[in-house]
């Protein structure tokens, strides 16, 4: 019979937010497999935990997951934790899972600390609807892709980013997104956690003078609809009126229905497109 992976969430600052499931299923497992061996034999020793423990990460995933599954297959119960955190969260964990999906191993989780859950919850920023970009991509083109998939999102969206690249990403979404609420989240459960609601504009400015220290985590509200309708309007208005009742005309839309939606496109009356459309055929 085949053993059980867990999913061991491990605290992202305080040693103290360690699950008492987490400290027993780390102590009854056969192996841990941890992004890194000397973090994690820090709250091993923390909790007088022995199990053997070996490297799983992202540069060694695909070799040393086979070696795992042969293990799982055999039997044995492995605990997965990461650095910090819930492994599969921006990690290599979810190949792992995947993995055990495609021979039939049984995946369990043992739910705690989250950088995101806690930034997201505390941020003052709309949490009901969010959704998680983790690091922005190095590659230029990914970059621009992604960054561009923000601007149009209407949901919170929550990001990790590096001290030595915070001036950098903020300037960059100011600059693409414009300014809009943001919480900036730093060293979270930390001695020196600091959340500050601020938006992108004041951000680039206060960092301009201020160093970035720590690990942040960055909560930015999504696009409002106000903003939204807006670009709408400005796309549509490069579209000529004639132009944009054919397009539901030829969808086959009566002329009534058609006038209806050109109008909700472009944020006016119905009684306004059919006066400019009267003026147009005069």
């Amino acid at each position: 019979m085949a053993g059980t992976l867990y999913l061991c969430a491990t605290p992202i600052g305080n040693l103290e937010d360690m699950t008492y499931r987490g400290v027993r299923i780390l102590s009854e497992a056969d192996l841990i497999a941890a992004e890194d061996t000397r973090n994690s034999r820090k709250i091993l020793q923390h909790y007088d935990i022995h199990t053997p423990m070996v490297s799983y990460h992202e540069f060694n995933k695909i070799k040393k997951g086979g070696e795992l599954i042969e293990l799982l297959l055999e039997g044995k119960d492995i605990a997965l934790i990461t650095d910090a955190g819930t492994p599969g969260i921006s990690d290599p964990g979810e190949e792992l899972v995947a993995m055990c999906y495609e021979h039939g191993i049984e995946v369990n989780a043992l739910p705690g600390p989250a950088a995101c859950i806690a930034a997201v919850t505390t941020s003052g920023q709309p949490c009901r609807r969010f959704c998680f970009e983790a690091f922005l991509p190095k590659e230029k083109k990914e970059r621009a892709q992604i960054l561009d998939e923000i601007r149009r999102e209407s949901r919170t969206v929550v990001l990790y980013e590096a001290p030595h690249r915070l001036r950098a990403t903020l300037a960059e979404l100011y600059e693409t997104l414009g300014d809009r609420p943001l919480t900036i989240c730093r060293e979270l459960t930390k001695k020196f956690e600091e959340k500050k609601k601020t938006t992108l504009s004041a951000a680039v400015s206060y960092y301009e003078t201020n160093e970035p220290r720590g690990e942040y985590v960055l909560v930015l509200a999504g696009r409002s609809g106000s903003e939204a309708r807006e670009e709408q309007r400005r796309q549509w208005d490069a579209v000529g009126l004639d132009e944009h009742m054919r397009r539901y005309l030829d969808e086959g839309m009566d002329k009534k229905e058609a006038m209806r939606a050109v109008a909700k496109d472009r944020g006016i009356s119905r009684r306004e497109v059919y006066q400019a459309l009267l003026q147009q055929e005069d």
